[in-house]
C-alpha cells in the first residue's frame, strides 16, 4: 500500500451554534489541511499520483473557503466544526477529481488539534 500526502491552508471565521463556551462567539483560525491518497498500484513513472494534481485539487477547494465566514456555508448547518470541514473538503475533492485515490482529509484548527474524515458511505 502506498500513501501520499499534500497540504494547504486557509484562514476563515466561524462560530459553533451548539457549543457552550468561548467558541460560540465569532472567531477565526488559520486552518491547515492535509489530503491523503492511497493505493496499491503505481503508474509507469513509479508514482501513485502526481503531487501537483492532488495539491492543486486541495488548494482549489481551500480557496473557496479562504477569508470567509464558514457559518455561511449551507453544508455546515450552522456548526462548521473541524469534522464537518474535513468531510466537506473530502467530498469536494472527490466530486471534482474522482480519479484521485483520496483516502482521508485532516483539518487542523490549531497545531495540536485536528479532525480527520475518511471516505465512506457517510457523505
Amino acid at each position: 500500500m502506498y500513501e501520499v500526502r499534500v497540504e494547504a491552508d486557509f484562514a476563515a471565521a466561524h462560530f459553533l451554534s451548539d457549543f457552550h463556551g468561548k467558541c460560540e462567539r465569532l472567531h477565526g483560525h488559520n486552518y491547515r489541511v492535509l489530503a491523503h491518497a492511497r493505493g496499491t498500484e503505481l503508474d509507469n513513472g513509479g508514482m501513485l499520483i502526481d503531487f501537483g494534481i492532488l495539491k492543486g485539487a486541495l488548494r482549489e477547494v481551500c480557496a473557496t473557503l479562504d477569508h470567509s465566514n464558514l457559518n455561511d456555508v449551507d453544508e455546515f448547518a450552522g456548526n462548521p466544526s473541524a469534522e464537518r470541514i474535513a468531510r466537506y473538503i473530502f467530498n469536494a475533492i472527490q466530486t471534482g477529481w474522482p480519479q484521485l485515490p483520496l483516502y482521508a482529509v485532516d483539518v487542523y484548527e490549531t497545531p495540536t488539534s485536528r479532525a480527520r474524515y475518511f471516505g465512506g458511505t457517510d457523505s
